[in-house]
């Protein structure tokens, strides 16, 4: 069937797969507060892997995103505290242009050099979290110091119940955020100009440039809007935690980019959806939210990731070379 030829058909049939077995191993899986709990961890790095794909489409990587958005989390919050602001809408916007700001660096870069985007992204990312932790401070802004709106924001809820002991659980509201930006990416990238652009740029540049797409304008939207997500989800991170540490996200871009290349996303560009991104990021998450209910061990939840990572590239990679046959 030409259904099952689609990677989400797949990804959403091998994440119902595990989703089966994982309950079977532990019931305790599919109790509701667990499932809330899982969909909340979803909303940042979801939020950060839908500027990742963006990027991965194009033909690019990014693994300065982490440093850009504890950046961006740690300087908005400091600002808050410094002005007394109450709200949140201003900062969120702070925090998302400084985003944009840095994700233009690497665009420039990228682009006027010709910069192999690995290494770009790894030399900012570097350079930014240096800068914050050697000249802003690495001192930890604690629930007591959080502006008040913003922890008042990340506690929002769509649901709220109450177990039989008498303690509460619910559903973040934070994940209606994290669906709207996936809407408003997947709009773009099926039914604009832009984003045929990005996924001409990721399947062939030089063809892209022939056939009259600006690769200038594509390399920086791409990057901006991904420095854009990560600095607007490293504030709703925040909130949601209730404290800004400007230690956080390190090593967060395994995690990332796994679940974008385990949502069917090519290495070589050209290829990914957010749908199959969302996918990936859900069965990610999963994964190490039941090797926790089943009480492994945290190291070795690395290894997992580092075996998803190996495994999903060598599948993309199969799968871009038969189809190039």
């Amino acid at each position: 069937m030409a259904l099952f030829r689609k990677s989400e058909v797949i990804i959403a049939v091998i994440l119902l797969i595990a989703m089966i077995v994982i309950g079977l191993i532990n019931p305790a899986f599919w109790q509701l507060d667990n499932l809330f709990s899982l969909l909340r961890s979803n909303v940042i790095i979801g939020i950060m892997a839908l500027g990742v794909l963006l990027v991965m489409i194009s033909g690019g990587i990014d693994v300065s995103f982490p440093a850009f958005a504890v950046a961006a989390m740690y300087l908005t919050v400091k600002g808050m505290i410094f002005f007394g602001h109450d709200g949140v809408i201003l900062p969120f916007a702070a925090a998302a242009t400084m985003g944009v700001l840095f994700g233009c660096l690497n665009a420039f870069f990228v682009y006027t050099f010709r910069m192999i985007p690995l290494i770009v992204t790894l030399g900012t990312g570097s350079m930014v979290r240096g800068f914050l932790l050697g000249v802003v401070g690495t001192s930890m802004i604690n629930i007591n110091k959080m502006p008040d709106a913003l922890i008042d924001f990340g506690k929002l809820e769509i649901i709220s119940l109450t177990k039989a002991d008498g303690t509460t659980f619910g559903l973040t509201a934070m994940i209606l955020i994290y669906v709207g930006l996936a809407i408003a990416l997947h709009l773009v990238l099926r039914h604009t100009m832009i984003g045929r652009s990005v996924y001409a740029l990721g399947g062939a540049p030089e063809a892209a440039a022939r056939v009259g797409f600006d690769t200038r304008k594509t390399i920086f939207f791409v990057y901006c809007v991904a420095g854009m997500l990560a600095g607007f989800a490293g504030l709703l991170h925040s909130g949601m935690i209730w404290l800004a540490n400007p230690r956080d996200f390190v090593g967060l871009e395994l995690d990332v980019i796994a679940a974008v290349v385990l949502g069917g996303a090519s290495i070589f560009g050209g290829r990914g959806s957010v749908v199959g991104t969302m996918l990936g990021v859900f069965m990610l998450v999963m994964v190490k939210n039941s090797l926790i209910i089943m009480h492994v061990d945290t190291t070795w939840q690395r290894v997992v990731v580092g075996i998803v990572i190996v495994i999903a590239t060598a599948a993309t990679a199969w799968r871009d070379r038969k189809r190039r046959v």
